[in-house]
């Protein structure tokens, strides 16, 4: 009995939070830095080693940042899943005030990321989706205009979500709930 609950539990939040889909895969990115032993050519210590992974949904292609890969399984992130998989999608319009010097760049093929960091950091180039409409200078800070799309189980949840992001001042101008994607079928073709 416990581990047909933990199968349903497992079932609950591996699927991927825009399409439910399960056709999900990791990829892992790992660099290593190792001795090796002289007498048998085997390794012989790890000096430095860095892992990083990404799971990603292959109907839909977006990633999943409500799951980790740790000890070689993916796994819930516990502060996200239930957020990401139970809530529905909501779109926020919004603006972040922010030093100038936290923004890479507010020009060219790569200010709506440098942007979306500034504003939201990991949140707003992983779990958001994020749209700069506009930027404006301020004297040495930039005022940062986005519609933000993330997924909450209220319009409370959701707001408290944007507050902790954001890496600076926050003003939230408009916030509706979006309904969420249709679920994949076998059949749906990328």
């Amino acid at each position: 009995m416990e581990g047909s609950t933990d199968q349903e539990t497992v079932r609950a939040w591996l699927r991927c939070y825009r399409c439910w889909s399960q056709n999900l895969e990791v990829q892992v990115h790992y660099e290593g830095i190792h001795r090796i032993d002289p007498s048998t050519g085997e390794r012989a210590e790890v000096v430095d080693e860095m892992q990083e992974a990404v799971v990603q949904c292959l109907d839909c292609m977006h990633d999943q940042p409500h799951l980790g890969f740790h000890n070689g399984r993916v796994e819930p992130v516990e502060d996200r899943w239930e957020r990401m998989v139970a809530g529905t999608p909501w779109v926020a319009s919004c603006t972040v005030t922010v030093d100038a010097d936290d923004v890479e760049t507010c020009s060219g093929p790569e200010a709506g990321d440098a942007l979306s960091y500034a504003a939201f950091g990991d949140h707003g180039t992983r779990e958001f989706f994020t749209h700069v409409r506009f930027h404006k200078h301020d004297d040495d800070q930039i005022v940062v205009h986005l519609l933000v799309e993330l997924y909450a189980r209220s319009s409370e949840e959701a707001t408290d979500v944007l507050e902790v992001a954001a890496r600076g001042n926050l003003a939230i101008t408009s916030l509706a709930e979006e309904s969420r994607p249709p679920a994949s079928s076998a059949d749906d073709v990328h």
